[in-house]
């Protein structure tokens, strides 16, 4: 289908949905180590959880998964969730939060528009912890496009952040 239509220019994603198998553990992570706030628990089967107050940024539900081992990495389904951070110096502390709680990361990137930290959540669902770049800075090719890469993040330098 070729009409030329474009998703409207402020069109944005509002909130990502999780299955997870054990909702305390899901929310020890994103609202315990993460910091996001619960805004509304359903008893054991759901939570939903923001920043800043919003109505929810992230679902989580145990409806269909309760129990349920994490979905195999070779298989279709979400690769990750990424959050933006609102600047260099929200991700060094999140960086220092994760390293001091010995959380394991999966990965550090920079990718040119973005920074990026890696992790799993404890269902095995990835995350991606970024901040992008001012859009004035990021890289493009000769002609005019966006020219992203994946280079190791100087996590020194993005440490630097919290001197």
């Amino acid at each position: 289908m070729e009409d030329n239509y474009k998703v409207p220019e402020k069109t944005r994603i509002g909130h990502v949905h999780l299955k997870v198998s054990d909702l305390d553990k899901s929310l020890d992570f994103y609202h315990g180590l993460l910091g996001f706030e619960i805004i509304q628990r359903l008893g054991d089967q759901a939570a939903f959880i923001s920043a800043g107050g919003y109505h929810h940024h992230i679902g989580l539900n145990t409806w269909q998964s309760k129990g349920a081992p994490p979905a195999p990495k070779h298989s279709t389904g979400l690769f990750h969730t990424a959050i933006v951070y609102p600047d260099r110096k929200s991700l060094a502390q999140i960086f220092k939060r994760l390293q001091e709680a010995n959380y394991p990361f999966t990965g550090a990137a920079d990718h040119g528009v973005s920074e990026a930290l890696y992790l799993d959540d404890p269902d095995g669902n990835g995350v991606e912890l970024y901040v992008d770049r001012p859009k004035d800075e990021w890289p493009k090719t000769e002609d005019g496009e966006i020219d992203m890469y994946t280079r190791r993040l100087d996590i020194n330098d993005l440490m630097s952040e919290l001197d």
